[in-house]
């Protein structure tokens, strides 16, 4: 880890990831990045430059991409670590990690999140405030598990998938990737198709 830390977004989701790394204590400085120039500041912390201002700082910083849509964050991150660059991750001192789980690059895992044993994270999730992710669940690159969405046992999420705020995931179930799965959803069979799945239980829907 570096004394500075480099943040990629300062917007809502920038909020709550600098919370997050203020309390892990490790880095003295924190700084934004954002190519919106209106944006001066966030929580205090000055915007000092553009996404691509981050590849000529990170010899003196560390980077971490706070965007909150799957698609962005995943590009973004990409041509990071195309040149090199490995984000750290971020997790809440809440929250609850289990034994034998593995944390991919530039995760940020927030307050009181459970994350229970041998379940494996990909690289650049969300797994937002207080949702739980119980035992030998593979959640694959670049998924936003929402704040209060509970995974049960040995649930399969493929890459891009945006599980919606409360929603519930049956044990022992495969979601594919590129799915929104809605607020609320009670997911109780696999869903092998992208697109938009809401209800209870859960339906695909044509958007």
């Amino acid at each position: 880890m570096k004394r500075k830390l480099l943040i990629i977004g300062a917007s809502g989701h920038g909020k709550v990831v600098v919370d997050i790394a203020i309390k892990m204590n490790i880095w003295e400085d924190i700084f934004f990045l954002d190519d919106d120039e209106s944006i001066t500041e966030c929580m205090g912390f000055g915007v000092v430059g553009k996404t691509e201002d981050a590849f000529k700082l990170a010899n003196e910083a560390d980077i971490f991409v706070a965007v909150g849509n799957n698609e962005i964050r995943e590009k973004v991150q990409n041509k990071l670590e195309s040149a090199g660059i490995k984000p750290p991750c971020l997790i809440h001192p809440s929250a609850i990690i289990g034994s034998a789980v593995e944390v991919g690059l530039g995760t940020v895992i927030m307050a009181g999140v459970v994350i229970n044993s041998a379940t494996q994270i990909g690289k650049g999730c969300i797994i937002n405030t207080a949702a739980t992710v119980d035992h030998d669940n593979r959640i694959a690159d670049f998924v936003h598990v929402s704040p209060g969405a509970h995974l049960a046992g040995m649930v399969a999420v493929g890459q891009k998938t945006w599980i919606g705020i409360g929603s519930t995931i049956s044990n022992n179930l495969t979601i594919t990737g590129n799915c929104k799965i809605g607020a609320g959803a009670v997911v109780v069979k696999d869903i092998i198709a992208p697109g938009t799945y809401v209800g209870v239980p859960a339906r695909s829907i044509h958007r």
